[in-house]
């Protein structure tokens, strides 16, 4: 019985270890299909100057809208950014441009769920135009195709709440802060809400913070000819947003 016992055993352990052998490579040949649908979805392509062209101003504010909601729901589009890069090299046909606060908490290409060569972006402290950024804007639409112009504020900004509470950044040495703030100042004042007019007042620095976004869509217009132009003509459309901290949500006005 003890000879007939060990020669059972040892074959019984060749059958299971063989059995586990055959179940590992059988859960391997699962996974594989798995990774390579993964590595499927990952977006490798920039945006073509076909794509760029084909596209209409309502058409591309729809992909942002779609973008941003992918933002909210924290559901990014994978990309391959290395891939992006090489391609982007052979030239940029990108759909808008932004114009957003600097506040390091607004990743805008993240906000739109957006990749290399999508928007332009162009940024300061207030969302305010200046005539850099007007000319950046005429050059993103006139020579690159870009088709939308977005102004985007966002809650809780530090450089609107500084106009609503008229900081005194000359007395800081600050002149260039000073004069920044002051191209706020009017939004602030055209303001209309009840309670106390200070950042302390969230309803009312909200209120600031959208008519600011309103009012430089409005300056940006009066300061080129050609945006107005193109607008006018149906080319472009030039809007306001605001961006709200605690959601991720981008909300637009009806400029």
């Amino acid at each position: 019985m003890n000879k007939l016992t060990l020669p059972l055993v040892s074959i019984f352990s060749i059958i299971t270890l063989a059995s586990c052998g055959d179940q590992k490579k059988a859960e391997t040949t699962k996974v594989e299909p798995q990774k390579e649908l993964v590595e499927e979805k990952v977006i490798k392509s920039i945006l073509t100057a076909e794509e760029q062209a084909e596209m209409t101003p309502q058409e591309i504010i729809g992909r942002l809208k779609k973008g941003n909601e992918n933002f909210v729901n924290n559901n990014l589009t994978q990309r391959d950014h290395s891939e992006q890069r090489r391609k982007s090299m052979i030239g940029q046909y990108p759909k808008a441009i932004v114009l957003s606060c600097v506040d390091s908490r607004v990743p805008v290409e993240d906000v739109f769920d957006l990749g290399i060569g999508d928007i332009f972006v162009a940024r300061v402290a207030g969302n305010i135009e200046n005539p850099d950024i007007v000319g950046s804007m005429e050059f993103a639409t006139a020579v690159a195709g870009s088709k939308v112009v977005i102004v985007m504020g966002h809650t809780a900004c530090g450089a609107v709440k500084s106009a609503i509470d008229q900081v005194d950044a000359k007395a800081l040495n600050m002149e260039s802060l000073a004069d920044l703030l002051d191209e706020i100042e009017p939004a602030v004042n055209e303001t209309e809400l009840e309670g106390e007019r200070s950042s302390k007042n969230l309803d009312f620095t909200n209120s600031v913070i959208n008519n600011n976004a309103v009012r430089t869509v409005k300056n940006i217009r009066e300061a080129s000819p050609t945006l107005a132009k193109m607008e006018d003509e149906g080319n472009i459309m030039i809007v306001s947003a605001v961006y709200d901290m605690e959601s991720g949500r981008v909300n637009f006005n009806k400029d």
